[in-house]
């Protein structure tokens, strides 16, 4: 793997120089063309000569238009297909390779417990496009300054039209807001909301196949993915079901599908389902279906974004007694989630390209919101959290977040967070 980023990153200037370095070559002998050209028509000789001259200089003016609008395409500042900015630069991209990536410094203050300062994240985009159907996207993340190293995706697609696309291999699960597009710039808060990470278990990649594609104002993903792993469920949620591509046990498969309508502008409203067993060689079926639902609107500075999410899991009594959980350990046989998040950019309609958006985030979750009979829930896992804070960008991208959390749950054992994180896409 460390030879393999070792390359990759070799090739970042490799690829600008070439691409700097065509561009020059090909002006100077614009320069060379003009020159030949002012001189025959001084020397009124050679019409066929100038002629072919001119058509040539013609070529080269559209070459080069071609490779500087190729370069202005694939800046980091539109999404594609649900992926953040960065990460959507390879549908953008002239045929070769694009990248790109983003980070996240965060420094955190607990009431409860030690200081933490921390490279979050630094992650490299790759892509590849063989030529206008086929193309490759790949995110590798460093997490903790590298104390964790992982693909996030790796994936191939086929563009055969705008209403339906062939997708396949380690694939980003298309539900919520965060698992798709979680580059620093596209969402509020220094962390991501938590029924995105425990319910949804963001960011949460699978093996797997599928569709996507739009009409209209509508758009679609719908795959075939190895689904969870019950072994790694727990009282807290969802999150250690992930198998993310090592190896995954495809003993049972899941659906997983996402609608989402943009028929106004500023309006996002769509939802996601997700169907499967979830035993992956246990004794038992573990069918596991997760609903979500989720809404943004943008208008002028406002910025709305809600979404509700409810997971139900069967077998979990059998579950629990395979996994040796007692008491209030249960794996939840229901867990919910909600949030609503409310910002707006003061400097919005004043030009430039900064942006100053102070928001509120009130959010609950609940991992347990049902048990089965003869186990009990932990009152711990009802919480309530409280977000205020800001964002602040400079340009599109690159945001400093600011903001304060407090954490409420029905046992009292409720804390607070200051949290400060510095993000970047390229």
């Amino acid at each position: 793997m460390k030879r393999l980023i070792l390359l990759l990153l070799l090739l970042i200037p490799m690829a600008a120089l070439a691409q700097d370095g065509r561009v020059d070559q090909l002006e100077k002998e614009v320069e060379k063309l003009k020159a030949e050209i002012v001189a025959m028509k001084n020397e009124g000789t050679g019409d066929d000569r100038i002629t072919e001259l001119e058509r040539r200089l013609e070529v080269i003016a559209a070459e080069i238009e071609r490779l500087k609008i190729g370069e202005a395409a694939t800046t980091a500042d539109e999404s594609e297909h649900g992926l953040g900015p960065a990460a959507s630069k390879i549908y953008r991209a002239e045929r070769g390779i694009s990248i790109g990536g983003y980070g996240e410094l965060r420094y955190q203050s607990f009431e409860d417990g030690e200081d933490e300062f921390d490279l979050l994240r630094a992650v490299l985009y790759f892509g590849y496009k063989f030529d206008d159907r086929w193309l490759f996207n790949s995110e590798i993340e460093y997490e903790h300054a590298g104390e964790e190293v992982g693909v996030e995706f790796a994936y191939l697609d086929y563009l055969w039209r705008p209403q339906a696309n062939v997708r396949a291999g380690l694939l980003l699960v298309p539900m919520g807001f965060i698992n798709e597009l979680h580059e620093p710039t596209t969402f509020l808060g220094a962390n991501r909301p938590i029924s995105e990470r425990i319910i949804i278990p963001a960011t949460w990649r699978e093996n797997g196949f599928g569709l996507f594609g739009e009409a209209g104002p509508l758009s679609y993903r719908t795959y075939i993915v190895a689904g969870l792993d019950a072994s790694g469920f727990t009282a807290g949620g969802l999150r250690g079901g992930r198998q993310e591509g090592i190896e995954s046990s495809a003993e049972d498969l899941a659906w997983v599908g996402r609608l989402d309508y943009t028929g106004l502008p500023g309006l996002l409203v769509g939802g996601s389902a997700y169907v499967g067993d979830s035993g992956q060689g246990l004794d038992l079926g573990v069918g596991t279906q997760i609903l979500e639902g989720h809404l943004e609107w943008k208008w002028r500075g406002l910025e709305l974004r809600a979404l509700a999410v409810q997971a139900e899991l069967d077998d979990v009594a059998e579950l629990n007694r395979e996994l040796d959980l007692h008491g209030n350990q249960s794996v939840g046989e229901r867990l919910t989630g909600q949030y609503l998040q409310v910002g707006y950019d003061v400097l919005a309609g004043r030009g430039g390209d900064q942006a100053f958006i102070p928001f509120g985030r009130w959010e609950t979750y609940n991992t347990q919101d049902e048990v089965p009979r003869g186990f009990a829930a932990d009152p711990a896992n009802d919480v309530e959290v409280l977000t205020l804070g800001f964002s602040y960008k400079p340009i599109d991208q690159i945001v400093v977040k600011v903001d304060h959390q407090n954490f409420d749950n029905e046992a009292g054992t409720g804390t607070d967070q200051f949290n400060v994180l510095l993000g970047w896409i390229f």
